[in-house]
């Protein structure tokens, strides 16, 4: 019979199955501390609990810890870059990033990635394999165990599409949301997704809190399909009819993505396209200088191009951010940690 993993499990389940061994109510909530509110490491730190309990939990289920590969610590921001070992040996690469309104930690919600979007590391590879909740939630808990600081802000923006991997990433979100673990704010939650349509939808009826974030990165299909392979599958009217489903469920805000690719979809014509395609969505822009890597040719665009699309689109009523660029001397950008690691283990 295949092993249930601890760290995966709520406060409910995790009753259930402490009862059906015999243990008594409270065993349960002080496992369950351990795990989510104390952040341990392993189950023998968690002294109040019988050695014989401990090895039985240790011999009968999964116990979910990361191994630290790496860290790097950027010189101009402080940005902090992590490289987790899973269990199994695939790597994977976590970010915090320090603001004035609070840490904010990005994870990944799969070792890789399929959707083969042309601008990002984490795809080069292909997709090793889904995470499980734990594989996600390790990420938030080693960080802040490490730093010793509170993490207020959660962005599933990491390596991997989080709904190609749904069931996992929304067992993810309420775990991390539980009062009774780090009880972080569904609305301090973000996850990104390349648009797949039935999965937003599917999302809206969740009756989550938290922000959805579309990586758009075009204002029509034809470049959209240049960037990103999902769009020959989802055309950009069905992903927005999604996206507008989504706020009508939940009244939450959207947030559009868009990469800026110097000479590739960073003129004032592809301005006034996304203005007309998003000026009726209740959405933020979030303008994202391209991270180069080294394995396409993309090339960022000037400070000159993104404050003049940035202006015209506040021009049009659009409320709209170019995102800080955080942690480019440690290679910030998706994926690149882990390409590098891997390519070394080849070599």
């Amino acid at each position: 019979m295949e092993k249930k993993d601890l760290k995966s499990m709520t406060l409910p389940e995790l009753s259930d199955e402490l009862l059906a061994m015999g243990e008594k109510a409270f065993r349960s909530k002080q496992l369950y501390q351990w795990m989510h509110q104390k952040l341990a490491a392993s189950l023998d730190e968690m002294t109040n609990l019988p050695k014989n309990l401990r090895e039985r939990l240790a011999g009968e289920y999964i116990w979910t810890a990361l191994e630290t590969v790496d860290v790097k610590i950027s010189a101009v921001d402080g940005t902090r870059k992590y490289l987790f070992r899973l269990a199994d040996g695939n790597v994977i690469e976590s970010v915090l990033m320090r603001y004035k309104h609070g840490n904010s930690v990005c994870v990944s919600s799969q070792a890789g990635c399929r959707m083969g979007c042309r601008f990002c590391a984490s795809t080069l590879d292909g997709l090793a394999r889904n995470l499980l909740p734990s594989e996600i939630l390790e990420q938030v808990y080693r960080i802040q165990r490490d730093t010793g600081e509170r993490v207020s802000n959660v962005v599933v923006m990491g390596s991997g599409e989080p709904m190609d991997n749904y069931d996992n990433v929304v067992r993810f979100i309420r775990l991390l949301s539980a009062p009774e673990g780090l009880n972080i704010s569904q609305r301090n939650i973000t996850v990104s997704t390349c648009g797949l349509v039935p999965q937003i939808r599917r999302l809206a009826e969740e009756g989550l809190q938290i922000t959805l974030a579309l990586s758009l990165h075009a204002p029509n299909d034809e470049v959209r399909r240049q960037l990103m392979p999902i769009a020959n599958r989802y055309p950009l009217h069905e992903v927005l009819d999604a996206c507008a489903f989504y706020w009508e469920k939940t009244g939450r805000r959207l947030t559009f993505e868009y990469s800026l690719v110097k000479g590739v979809n960073d003129n004032l014509g592809e301005a006034k396209a996304l203005a007309d395609l998003i000026g009726g969505y209740h959405g933020h822009v979030n303008l994202i200088p391209v991270n180069p890597i080294r394995e396409r040719s993309f090339v960022q665009s000037n400070r000159d191009a993104i404050e003049a699309f940035r202006g015209y689109l506040e021009k049009r009523g659009i409320n709209v951010t170019v995102r800080r660029e955080m942690g480019r001397d440690i290679g910030g950008a998706c994926g690149q940690l882990r390409k590098s690691y891997m390519d070394k283990k080849e070599a």
